[in-house]
């Protein structure tokens, strides 16, 4: 929640360093329409930091009913004036920014018609630039797993002659054409690499030039899911050298396959530590990474004698094929390998 927050503070200050004419949200401003009134004030307020016009409709998430989320903001008094809210489908037209928006807001979280249609026979100012703004799943262009509900024609920018339509839903950044972009949402939030995190800075001279659009990173923390099966020993300097390669403040799920020594496990340990405390999260699973004791480590451990048969028992038992025998087995052998390390006595030269 308090990236979402910060991220709205970075659009803020982008469009004022960029001196924009506009910002345009294409649906899911907010993700729910049952909100505390804190979250609603602070997010208008974190918008006003831009002084022009924010131009926003409701998405599947904020849809337009009779009573949403943007009727209590309303009740709330918390939009400011330079936030307009277009919750029908009717032309908004900024004559000083000489932008003309055709919006397709939705008023119910799934409907199974194009609610774009009336764009191709919309008039606007010739002087403006026509600017479709949608939400929902462009025909044909998404993965399979995207939401089929609220469709969109892959040809309204070129049958209702559009300078350019602006479309939300789809999480990640793409383009279907020269004039239609899904911008994504600006913090990643899924550990999907579709380019999330971005916002669209979209520059078009006149009306019917081409648009020019530069994608711009505003979001703080990346999602990043990796899967790693350590068999030789450079397996372990590799994933050591990738995970200080990883961007600071991500988000991390780590899942370690294979087989490692218990002084390497050590190492491991220790190291993800490490690295815990550069990111916004670090998560691993451990569960299929199985612990190999070597002679090396037992002579390092001092685990000869009765100690070491242990040792060798759990090393038997984990590889017995019983998956909670060998879970348990490899957790035995991590928490000896630990206490055998606290006590081992120390070398000096």
């Amino acid at each position: 929640m308090e990236a979402r927050f910060t991220v709205v503070q970075r659009i803020a200050a982008l469009a004022t360093a960029e001196a924009v004419d506009a910002v345009l949200v294409a649906g899911d401003l907010f993700d729910a329409q049952n909100l505390s009134d804190r979250t609603l004030h602070r997010t208008f307020q974190l918008m006003a930091a831009y002084k022009g016009p924010w131009i926003v409709i409701p998405g599947n998430h904020d849809a337009a009913l009779a009573d949403s989320v943007w009727t209590q903001a309303r009740r709330l008094g918390a939009i400011p004036a330079n936030v307009h809210i277009l919750l029908e489908p009717k032309l908004a037209v900024f004559a000083e920014q000489k932008i003309a928006i055709l919006p397709a807001p939705l008023t119910q979280r799934q409907t199974y018609h194009d609610l774009t249609e009336w764009f191709d026979g919309a008039d606007t100012p010739a002087d403006c630039l026509r600017i479709g703004l949608a939400h929902g799943s462009v025909s044909g262009q998404l993965p399979e797993s995207a939401d089929a509900p609220n469709p969109i024609s892959p040809a309204r920018a070129q049958t209702a002659r559009l300078d350019y339509l602006a479309l939300g839903d789809w999480h990640g950044l793409k383009q279907i054409d020269e004039r239609t972009w899904y911008s994504g949402t600006p913090e990643q939030e899924r550990f999907k690499d579709n380019g999330a995190g971005h916002v669209l800075l979209v520059e078009i001279e006149k009306p019917s030039a081409p648009p020019q659009v530069t994608p711009h990173l505003v979001g703080q923390h990346q999602w990043i899911k990796r899967d790693f099966t350590l068999a030789v020993e450079s397996d372990l300097a590799n994933l050591f050298a990738e995970l200080l390669q990883l961007p600071d403040m991500s988000v991390v799920d780590l899942t370690l396959r294979g087989q490692i020594t218990l002084l390497d496990h050590q190492r491991l340990l220790q190291t993800l530590t490490a690295v815990q405390a550069r990111h916004r999260s670090l998560q691993y699973q451990l569960a299929d990474l199985r612990l190999q004791p070597t002679e090396e480590d037992i002579a390092a451990l001092h685990a000869d004698g009765y100690v070491g048969d242990v040792v060798e028992a759990l090393r038997q038992r984990q590889a017995s094929g019983d998956d909670e025998q060998a879970e348990t087995a490899r957790e035995a052998l991590a928490i000896l390998a630990d206490l055998l390390s606290q006590s081992a006595p120390e070398v000096k030269a």
